[in-house]
């Protein structure tokens, strides 16, 4: 007799039927939200929020236009980081998240680090500019700079970034309700934990130069964030280094150890996976790979983007395109530059 599962929520079926985690990511899903948010009604239409994110929507109103943007940084940022590779992210801009983000894989460790760190960097971010009344500059930092500098302007506030981001981005993994393994939980929390710590590794000292005739007498400085693009290359650095995990009793209780190395525990800044992901060469649904067909590739290259790697040794197609370029640009006194404009052909070539 077959068995069906009625009027249950997608996730959960899709969890009874296929063993795999209900992801705590959807609410990536808010970077395809066109409407503003500014009712509590407002709350019950966005998509992808558990009960505990809505009521948060529900309090904190004025946030939600900051983490939609979060949401649609993570998805450009992501996907820029990742053009040169076999995954490139494709799956974060689906209506539904695949397989290789609802999976304990490599892909997904990446995809919930860079969302931890982006909530919490845009929300710290729009406190410097003014986008949240609830929350202003940083604090001055205590230790008394060298001289010719001094501490001024507007820091950016992570200490709040961090404590409203983590609320709603881990929210999912600390739900009530059973939406997945023990194990693919810690790894979640582990993972994110992991991105807001690069951003707090990404607070640096910016200082804007103050003299006569540009002379930086005198530099004011502050505490500012590097850009995402930048934290997102190093959890990528961390995404190629990453530790295979399992899921075993330590002492009185389970935690997540190296595979190949029991002798260490985890370590606090490497992003670690239970599942070993496929090549993502070719197209396989239930795997969540997209496959490299029609991928760009760069037949010069000897890196991930190179025509042999990308197209799995399927080969490549050349194409000609035609481009249109600024040229035989002069600078005129003072001081503006006239450009021409030059058009040329170029080959580039996709995979097979």
């Amino acid at each position: 007799m077959k068995r069906t599962f009625p009027s249950l929520p997608l996730c959960l079926l899709t969890f009874l039927l296929l063993s795999q985690q209900c992801t705590g990511i959807k609410w990536l899903a808010l970077s395809q939200t066109t409407q503003h948010i500014n009712k509590t009604q407002h709350c019950k239409s966005l998509p992808g929020l558990v009960s505990s994110q809505a009521q948060l929507c529900r309090s904190n109103l004025e946030l939600m236009q900051t983490i939609i943007q979060a949401a649609r940084e993570v998805k450009k940022v992501c996907q820029k980081t990742f053009a040169d590779m076999r995954w490139n992210c494709s799956s974060i801009d689906t209506q539904k998240f695949l397989p290789d983000l609802e999976r304990g894989t490599r892909e997904s460790a990446f995809v919930y680090a860079l969302s931890a760190a982006a909530i919490s960097h845009t929300i710290a971010r729009a406190c410097t500019s003014g986008d949240l009344r609830l929350c202003s500059c940083g604090p001055i930092p205590g230790e008394i700079p060298e001289p010719g500098y001094r501490w001024g302007g507007c820091a950016d506030n992570l200490h709040y970034g961090l404590l409203m981001g983590s609320k709603f981005s881990d929210a999912p993994m600390k739900f009530k309700k059973k939406s997945g393994t023990h194990a693919n939980k810690l790894m979640h929390l582990h993972n994110s934990e992991v991105g807001r710590q690069a951003l707090r590794d990404a607070l640096v000292m910016k200082c804007k130069c103050h003299g006569v005739s540009g002379s930086c007498s005198i530099r004011t400085c502050w505490r500012g964030l590097q850009d995402l693009k930048d934290i997102a290359m190093d959890l990528k650095t961390k995404y190629l280094s990453a530790t295979k995990v399992v899921h075993r009793p330590m002492g009185t209780r389970k935690q997540l150890v190296p595979k190949d190395i029991d002798i260490r525990p985890v370590r606090e800044n490497e992003l670690v996976y239970l599942q070993s992901s496929p090549d993502f060469c070719m197209r396989n649904d239930k795997m969540g790979s997209f496959g490299t067909q029609d991928r760009q590739c760069n037949k010069t290259s000897s890196g991930s983007d190179s025509c042999d790697l990308m197209c799995c040794g399927r080969g490549y197609n050349p194409y000609s395109e035609r481009v249109v370029e600024r040229c035989h640009c002069k600078y005129h006194w003072c001081c503006y530059v006239t450009c021409k404009k030059c058009e040329r052909t170029v080959e580039k070539y996709v995979c097979k």
